[in-house]
């Protein structure tokens, strides 16, 4: 399957970006669509320079531009994992065109390499033992299964689960810049982000153009005074 660029994810969004720009002018489906093209794009040039640490992060930007949600009541973002998960449902349910399915399918090497990291698994950072990292490795004979029986959420959720505790490793201090010791698997996790995000975003344009995504974080406001 060919790979879509930004360019060319763009090209495809237009004409749903003018008409939802008639129902309403910075219509938040086209700003979510638009900041994680963004980010995206701004990932493509960062992986030319093989800055494998600043593309993951790049990369979880741009997932979190789709799936983010603001609490009306506490009047803050909602949770990280809820505000994931529900969106992942919702994707592969409107996903009729597979692409996501299919990047699970012809990515699945790389799939279940990440779960055979231990690394990536909380379980094991919960006591890093010997033992836990030989048990941390039952999601990879568990995913074995999933894939046998077409059962995409638990490949999807715990998928990004993995990915996510790096994304908390780096952004949260719990890693050296460019180091050594996670250059396999910030690799591995950079490389099958791509190819979600490229699927979430054709999903995206092919049926989820009129979809209510919820209310957006962090809105474009201009200000009215000088710029921000």
């Amino acid at each position: 399957m060919t790979v879509p660029t930004v360019r060319d994810l763009r090209r495809k969004w237009k004409p749903h970006k003018e008409r939802l720009n008639e129902i309403e002018a910075e219509h938040p489906t086209n700003i979510r669509f638009h900041r994680s093209c963004s980010w995206l794009q701004r990932t493509e040039q960062i992986v030319e320079n093989h800055d494998l640490d600043l593309a993951i992060l790049s990369q979880w930007v741009a997932f979190n531009s789709l799936y983010g949600q603001w609490e009306e009541e506490a009047r803050v973002p909602v949770s990280d994992t809820v505000c994931w998960q529900h969106f992942l449902d919702r994707m592969l349910k409107i996903d009729e065109s597979n692409y996501i399915v299919d990047a699970l399918m012809e990515n699945k090497p790389l799939v279940m390499s990440i779960f055979d990291d231990e690394f990536l698994s909380r379980y094991f950072w919960q006591e890093p033992t010997d033992e836990r990292a030989s048990k941390s490795k039952k999601t990879k004979y568990d995913a074995r299964t999933w894939y046998l029986q077409g059962s995409w959420t638990m490949v999807l959720d715990r998928l990004i689960e993995r990915i996510y505790l790096l994304r908390c490793q780096l952004v949260h201090g719990a890693a050296t810049f460019n180091s050594s010791l996670n250059r396999t698997a910030t690799r591995r996790c950079s490389q099958m982000m791509d190819h979600l995000l490229r699927a979430f975003l054709s999903v995206w344009i092919d049926h989820g153009a009129d979809e209510d995504w919820g209310i957006m974080c962090y809105p474009p406001v201009r200000s009215k005074v000088g710029k921000r």
